[in-house]
């Protein structure tokens, strides 16, 4: 499939603007044709415009209309796997696996939301039927259930060029709501996101979706600003850094009309071992430790930035040479390595290098480091909380259980905290779990956090900083009510309810009737 370099504009393509940018080998530094030009403000409009018109029509569409889009954006994207693996290792420096493997995740769940979209008890339907005979007063009738927002904006991820990206489960969680899509292409991976972008486009033609259901941007700072400032945009998606996410949010609650804003901006999920568990599984626990820094070359937002112990001189002489034996990578982006070493060189002046692994060839290589701190300088320093992204975690050593306690109450908030320990310890370490709760979206125990299963289950948020609302998940089928608000309908006749709330109950969904779960 040929790459073009324009934005996609609902149906049509489009380059108006003047302003080029080309995507780049991370490992080589070559560039990548075809040149992209940054959308111009009349061409966001465009987007806007037709994203509005769009969700008149989008927002009536059945759930199995709305299914069989996201299964057809799913087939069409497999239909191109050839040409979207080799752009993808091209504009990333991944290996072939980990773009396969993505691709397999990025399918599975626009097919598990389409799943959900037939099912159809996400819509949390309600029925309170009319009492009119009611002492001392009356019932009327109320029906309610999930509403789509409206038009969505969605950034595109650095370090997941398809989960987190055009196709990802921001863009599968707002369609399967109900709501069009404007995505905001990531500079790393030009060409992977207009392959990805142009499937889901002939998806919509080909499925009967409106014209304007789904359009994609090249854009600077301004361009992403002046999005999430339309007065069309009712919702933002956005995974990244904590500075840009904190100011799409403020952006957003600086509007007229303020609009909710996800935005998943980082975390260093810690990881507690217990320290009976620690003595007797010192090996096999400092070794899949270090796996779990490197995985990715650490740009995973669950790997294990903090590891908190008491202290243990043979673990840590175990750490030493699980990391100096490890190797590295190539980061994402130039600028993605240059944040790298900036952290390290700012977190050791505060503490001092366990180990090193071997740096990787290429433009963007980059060395694990394993870094420590005793208890009292963790706590006198909380910058030390701070994540770096890539292949690096602070190994913190303390003396008591209550300086565990104390380390858990200052936390900030992170995607998960990890405990290891037997069940006759976590029993002993009941407070700690309980603390961590409060911090944290999941609790993992005798695990690692790296890697996020896309399920119904799954919760991958977190108290702020590391999401802007607690409320709510990224990952799993938890997302799509992101997107969507309650309404609830008195006494509109049945011919005018939505099918979901029809007495006769023609979708055969599971609906709450007068209290009590039924078909």
């Amino acid at each position: 499939m040929t790459i073009q370099g324009k934005n996609i504009i609902g149906f049509n393509s489009s380059s108006e603007g003047t302003v080029a940018i080309q995507a780049i080998n991370p490992v080589t530094g070559d560039t990548l044709g075809p040149l992209f030009y940054n959308a111009t403000l009349e061409e966001l409009a465009s987007a806007t415009d037709l994203a509005e018109d769009a969700f008149a029509v989008y927002r009536k569409k059945s759930g199995k209309e709305k299914a069989a889009f996201l299964r057809k954006i799913a087939d069409e994207i497999e239909a191109i796997a050839e040409d979207l693996t080799a752009r993808y290792t091209a504009e990333t420096g991944l290996p072939e696996g980990r773009a396969n493997g993505e691709r397999g995740r990025t399918c599975g769940q626009l097919r598990l939301f389409a799943s959900l979209l037939e099912e159809g008890s996400w819509l949390n339907a309600k029925i309170d039927p009319a009492m009119p005979d009611r002492q001392p007063m009356p019932r009327v009738d109320l029906r309610s259930m999930e509403r789509p927002l409206g038009p969505v904006a969605v950034f595109g991820a650095s370090n997941f060029p398809l989960a987190f990206s055009v196709a990802g489960g921001d863009t599968a969680s707002a369609l399967a709501a109900g709501c069009p899509v404007i995505f905001k292409a990531h500079p790393a991976h030009l060409g992977t996101s207009e392959l990805v972008g142009t499937a889901i486009q002939k998806a919509a033609k080909e499925t009967g979706m409106p014209d304007g259901v789904f359009s994609m941007l090249h854009g600077d700072p301004e361009l992403s600003q002046e999005l999430v400032k339309s007065p069309a945009i009712k919702a933002v998606g956005f995974t990244g850094s904590y500075k840009v996410g904190k100011l799409l949010f403020d952006i957003a609650n600086a509007r007229p009309e303020p609009i909710p804003v996800y935005s998943e901006m980082g975390s260093t999920n810690p990881v507690f071992i217990l320290p009976k568990t620690l003595e007797s599984q010192k090996e096999a626990l400092a070794e899949n430790y270090i796996n779990s820094v490197n995985m990715g070359v650490g740009q995973f937002c669950t790997n294990p930035g903090i590891l908190l112990i008491q202290k243990n001189p043979a673990f840590i002489n175990m750490l030493e040479e699980k990391a100096k034996s490890s190797s590295g990578g190539n980061m994402l982006t130039p600028g993605i390595k240059d944040a790298y070493n900036g952290g390290i060189e700012k977190s050791k002046k505060f503490t001092k290098i366990i180990g090193v692994g071997k740096k990787a060839d290429g433009l963007t290589g980059v060395e694990p480091t394993i870094l420590h701190a005793d208890y009292q300088t963790f706590k006198d320093n909380p910058q030390l909380d701070e994540e770096i992204f890539g292949p690096t975690s602070l190994v913190v050593e303390g003396n008591s259980k209550e300086e565990y306690l104390e380390i858990a109450k200052n936390l900030g908030g992170h995607l998960t905290a990890t405990v290891h320990g037997s069940e006759e310890e976590l029993t002993e370490y009941a407070e700690l779990l309980e603390i961590l709760e409060q911090k944290v979206g999941r609790l993992i125990i005798n695990g690692f956090p790296t890697g996020v299963e896309v399920s119904h289950a799954m919760v991958h948020g977190g108290p702020f900083p590391s999401t802007t609302d607690s409320r709510s998940t990224s990952v799993g089928t938890g997302a799509i009510t992101r997107f969507t608000r309650p309404v609830c309908f008195q006494d509109l006749p049945d011919s005018l309810l939505p099918d979901e709330l029809k007495e006769a109950n023609p979708l055969k969904i599971w609906r709450l009737v007068n209290g009590e779960m039924t078909k």
